[in-house]
């Protein structure tokens, strides 16, 4: 929202929050006041449509309104066209064209977070993102690299990178990043560059970010890599475990081995990096066995683990697992779609593979295994971290 007095409403959207959306659309609409949304996910059309149906919604905006927000709202407020920017959809079902990746990120203007609350805040925790996309982008579950922002991997340059740690540093009196990146080594030049050089644009400066352990030759986690991280401020490393199981990561088109993971897990924990990962079942196909090898991995490595999130498989909308799962000859029988929920991008859906017992058993071993994990205290090094994303 602008002001207590608006000529305009902006509201970035997540999806859990569409009862809350409902309630400041019907504001809106009693004050006459445009509402304009936009989040990730609107690019994807049912979803769009959904939200864009809320009374009092003005329109909803599917694309990276970086450079043009200020032309999107200057036209809601005087009644002109919107559909002469890219990404938009209309109460009445009308959209324009799709709008493109944003390519021209260093055009982007360094965020103003002036009216955030951060005396609110333990640890004020400055975001940073240095990258849209992901470069590997094919995890077949994987709902990030299909949304507005996650299409195609696109790079900043890293002056315009560093320019932005360092004047939101100087402006924010805090030297604590969180980087937003799907997967911050998704250029090794970037990674390194912050390796390098994120001491001298902010002295003192602690971050945490999420990678991902890929096949590549050169991905940017050797122990070398991890240990420089470590000694310029790294305290939380994230990345996608997923499964033990080689199979499943291979149905998934993870692009990563157990061996790999294995290696940088003990690797960042060396280092002296607190170690977060997320993990979930159900993939279509996954059975007790391969929760069995989940479950041995967890034990074998729960030393070097500080935290994991598990969750249940979501067949989020737009992702090669949702075409699948949603196609007239699926290939995976044991999932049984319930139905469509746009509003929430996703499908509802029965797992018979789920439900034998010796599925159940090896779950209970591999939930056993995630509870001892978070039970433990975070490592030193992260506590203050502990809790954040």
């Amino acid at each position: 929202m602008l002001d207590t007095n608006p000529d305009a409403m902006l509201l970035s959207a997540y999806l859990q929050h569409y009862d809350t959306v409902k309630a400041i659309a019907s504001l809106a609409a009693a004050k006459r006041v445009p509402l304009l949304i936009g989040g990730p996910m609107f690019n994807q059309p049912a979803v769009a449509r959904a939200w864009a149906g809320i009374a009092g919604v003005r329109a909803v905006i599917g694309g990276e309104s970086d450079l043009t927000l200020p032309e999107i709202v200057k036209a809601a407020i005087e009644g002109g066209d919107l559909l002469q920017f890219d990404g938009v959809f209309l109460p009445n079902g009308v959209s324009s064209s799709p709008a493109l990746p944003l390519r021209e990120l260093d055009r982007s203007p360094i965020p103003d977070y002036s009216d955030f609350p951060w005396h609110r805040y333990r640890l004020p925790l400055i975001p940073i993102m240095t990258s849209r996309g992901c470069q590997w982008g094919r995890c077949a579950f994987c709902s990030d690299v299909v949304s507005t922002n996650g299409r195609t991997f696109r790079t900043r340059t890293v002056d315009s990178v560093m320019s932005e740690i360092r004047e939101l540093a100087q402006r924010h009196q805090s030297s604590n990043f969180l980087f937003l990146d799907l997967k911050l080594n998704s250029s090794p030049h970037m990674w390194r560059a912050i390796i390098e050089r994120i001491q001298n644009e902010a002295p003192g400066a602690q971050w945490v970010g999420t990678v991902h352990v890929d096949k590549r030759k050169d991905n940017g986690l050797s122990q070398a890599d991890l240990m420089a991280a470590a000694n310029a401020g790294m305290r939380r490393i994230s990345f996608g475990l997923e499964s033990g199981s080689q199979r499943v990561l291979d149905a998934m088109d993870k692009g990563s081995t157990v061996e790999a993971n294995s290696e940088f897990i003990r690797h960042a924990h060396r280092a002296g990096i607190s170690v977060r990962c997320t993990m979930f079942r159900g993939f279509p196909g996954e059975n007790a066995s391969d929760l069995i090898r989940t479950a041995s991995f967890l034990e074998e490595h729960a030393e070097y683990i500080d935290r994991i999130r598990f969750n249940e498989l979501a067949i989020l909308e737009g992702t090669p697992l949702h075409r699948e799962a949603t196609g007239a000859k699926s290939q995976y029988a044991q999932i049984r779609i319930v139905k469509s929920d746009e509003k929430n991008a996703i499908v509802r859906y029965k797992n018979s593979a789920t439900m034998s017992r010796s599925y159940r058993k090896a779950m209970r071993r591999v939930l056993a295994a995630v509870y001892r994990i978070n039970r433990r205290p975070v490592r030193v090094e992260a506590r203050a971290f502990d809790g954040v994303m």
